[in-house]
């Protein structure tokens, strides 16, 4: 029975993520990012406090005191107020410049930065007017209203307490002189900000957790999409299994085709068998060709005997063997000292047999005791 969407249960796996994040799909908090701007842009209010408040006054005066001169040209008005709005432009700028700048750090904190191809290709379903209306009355679409409508009223009830509690001093303002009225009014505006910005904590503290939250839940899992998920990344077992079945099968075909050429079989007699060849030009020590054990090591038997490969019989040496080198690997060294015996043998063997030395054929070696060559546990 197929698992059903109430049965996401699994945490996203590390490739559901990054699929993710290549179709775009990062945790966002709107409210992070609104408080780390206003934040950035108040500190930078509070650096420049001094110098902004006498620029706002030579500028209020120059704004109201116009030149006679000017007047009597209106041509010459559109170049008086081009240079007050840059003058204007050039006492925010500081301010507008962090603004921008922590626009961009924002995400840092929560998703990263994350440019996704994916999520830049047109789609026809995003003009699509019925799934446009779907995803404005959706669930996360009021859930982003009620935010809103919260985050407004919060703050502006800020705002309203704020300025309710120092109407006094802003009724005054306009009794003061301009520079001094300046200087206070940009102080209240600061403090305005600050409780503002301690608004903006709260609500980026409530709402960073809820987007991390929503995002690991609209990413979750059934059990069955993590199972086939494992079986594309990794292979199902059923075909992993056959693989290596099939390697097997290939690995014993090469082994039996080298165990003609081989100098030894090493027997237990019935258990184990190890097909060793030694060529002193180019080895430095006897390689294993082949090796097994119960049916293959009746096998290899088999075919030495059809090529009249030597077989000596020494248990422990050939579970030694059989234990302690892979195919293709030389023999260990603390095997060294047994191989030799063996070889030995086999070479005075031949050398009789070619007729190269005379005399009766020698006494196979007795080796008894040998580093890893003690009987299988029963």
């Amino acid at each position: 029975m197929a698992d059903s969407a109430q049965d996401k249960t699994e945490r996203a796996t590390p490739k559901r993520l990054r699929d993710a994040r290549k179709r775009g799909e990062v945790p966002r908090s709107r409210e992070l990012a609104s408080f780390v701007v206003v934040t950035s842009g108040l500190m930078t209010l509070l650096a420049i406090s001094a110098n902004l408040a006498g620029g706002a006054a030579d500028w209020m005066r120059a704004a109201l005191n116009i030149d006679p001169e000017v007047l009597a040209q209106p041509d010459s008005l559109i170049g008086a107020l081009g240079r007050l709005t840059g003058q204007a432009f050039g006492l925010v700028l500081p301010v507008l410049g962090v603004g921008f700048l922590a626009g961009f750090a924002a995400p840092l904190m929560l998703g990263g930065w994350n440019l996704s191809a994916e999520a830049l290709q047109p789609k026809l379903e995003r003009i699509d007017p019925i799934k446009g209306l779907g995803r404005v009355f959706s669930s996360n679409a009021l859930v982003e209203l009620a935010k809103a409508l919260l985050k407004a009223g919060a703050l502006g009830a800020i705002a309203a307490a704020y300025v309710y509690s120092h109407l006094d001093e802003l009724m005054a303002l306009g009794r003061e002189p301009v520079g001094q009225a300046m200087a206070h009014g940009l102080q209240l505006a600061i403090g305005c900000l600050m409780w503002m910005c301690g608004g903006l904590l709260l609500i980026a503290a409530i709402d960073a957790p809820y987007q991390l939250w929503s995002y690991a839940k609209k990413l979750k899992m059934t059990k069955q999409e993590v199972k086939q998920e494992f079986k594309e990344s990794e292979g199902s077992p059923e075909v992993k299994g056959r693989l290596r079945r099939l390697q097997q099968e290939v690995a014993q075909r090469r082994m039996m085709q080298d165990v003609p050429t081989a100098d030894v079989v090493v027997v237990n007699p019935t258990h184990y068998a190890v097909a060793l060849k030694y060529d002193t030009q180019k080895m430095r020590a006897p390689r294993v060709v082949a090796k097994g054990r119960d049916l293959i090591a009746q096998t290899i038997r088999e075919l030495a005997e059809q090529n009249k490969v030597p077989l000596v019989s020494a248990p422990p040496l050939a579970r030694a063997l059989y234990r302690g080198a892979e195919l293709g690997d030389e023999i260990p060294a603390a095997l060294y000292a047994a191989v030799a015996q063996v070889l030995i043998y086999v070479y005075q063997l031949r050398d009789i047999k070619a007729g190269r030395t005379a005399g009766t054929p020698p006494a196979p070696p007795v080796i008894d005791d040998v580093p890893g060559g003690e009987p299988d546990p029963t």
